[in-house]
């Protein structure tokens, strides 16, 4: 029998350079800087665009949110004066890390059938700085308590501990301010029993700068102001003031054109009305001139003037 003998075939361990598949070092230096590059300038046009975004936003926020919380201010200052109750309104402002702060608290009382005192609702409005927060600037607070419910479903399943908790309602404030107007002054704080006529409340978020003192300000076409009158339905009490006419030797010169003319049933330099004599407001007729009869509608004649003779 016959055996088949295989013979080993011998391979080469060490295939040659032509045979081997891969690239260069410097193909690989070379794809390497040109994705760098790309990667770099897609980072670029990324953070250009997210500026350009961001401060898109914070133009369209500058605007609007003011205006939503001025106007959720305005409306708890709108129901702050109602019937039966008492209203008692606080303000005070201050600066706290040199930023311009201000409390609003709006307190209403009702007298119960004991003849004791109870809290309606206090509602307080009030700007402070959150060291926890990135957002350099203030964050804005509301609180309400009392037992007037605002929301009565949500106020119902709350516990006793959460009344009068204080909620965010924005960040980044850089300017705030509640201001009374008394004439052409301005009050910082109130304390009366008796609620002011309006309140000018005034904000921002405009970056700031430091002033020479060391606080912070905005500037003035930067800030947001909106004032909001108190008790709308109240009695407003008007004074009619009669008008005086100027006289010769007045210290008010008299209107040249309300002076008649010298020899004209008006003595020179006196003030007469319109049409009229000097200092009445009858009008007056050139002598000879009677007075135009008044036409009839009807077309039945009319009679003539008959003048009666003197006794």
């Amino acid at each position: 029998m016959r055996r088949l003998i295989s013979k080993p075939v011998r391979r080469n361990a060490c295939p040659t350079a032509a045979g081997a598949a891969g690239f260069s070092l410097a193909e690989v230096l070379t794809a390497l800087t040109i994705g760098a590059m790309v990667m770099v300038a897609v980072l670029v046009i990324y953070d250009r665009a997210e500026r350009a975004a961001a401060a898109v936003m914070i133009r369209v926020e500058g605007s609007q949110l003011p205006t939503e919380v001025l106007q959720r201010i305005a409306e708890d200052l709108d129901r702050a004066i109602t019937a039966g109750s008492d209203t008692k309104i606080t303000i005070d402002n201050k600066f706290e890390n040199g930023f311009a702060t201000a409390r609003l608290s709006i307190l209403n009382t009702i007298t119960d059938a004991k003849n004791q005192k109870q809290t309606l609702q206090e509602i307080i409005w009030q700007t402070a700085l959150d060291l926890d927060s990135d957002v350099n600037g203030l964050t804005l607070y509301r609180s309400h308590e009392g037992i007037q419910m605002e929301d009565r479903i949500f106020d119902e399943q709350r516990e006793s501990w959460e009344q009068g908790l204080f909620v965010p309602i924005c960040e980044g404030i850089t300017f705030f301010r509640i201001q009374v107007p008394q004439g052409e002054t301005f009050l910082d704080k109130w304390t009366s029993d008796s609620p002011p006529a309006g309140v000018v409340i005034t904000m921002s978020f405009a970056e700031p700068y430091k002033t020479v003192g060391g606080t912070y300000d905005v500037e003035e076409w930067e800030r947001i102001a909106r004032t909001v009158a108190i008790d709308r339905t109240r009695k407003i009490k008007f004074e009619l003031v009669p008008i005086e006419y100027g006289q010769p030797g007045d210290d008010e010169p008299t209107d040249p054109n309300e002076q008649a003319p010298s020899g004209e049933g008006a003595e020179a330099g006196q003030p007469t009305k319109p049409g009229g004599q000097a200092g009445t407001g009858r009008q007056t007729r050139p002598q000879g001139q009677t007075q135009p009869q008044k036409q009839s509608i009807s077309n039945r004649p009319t009679m003539p003037n008959v003048s009666r003779p003197q006794k």
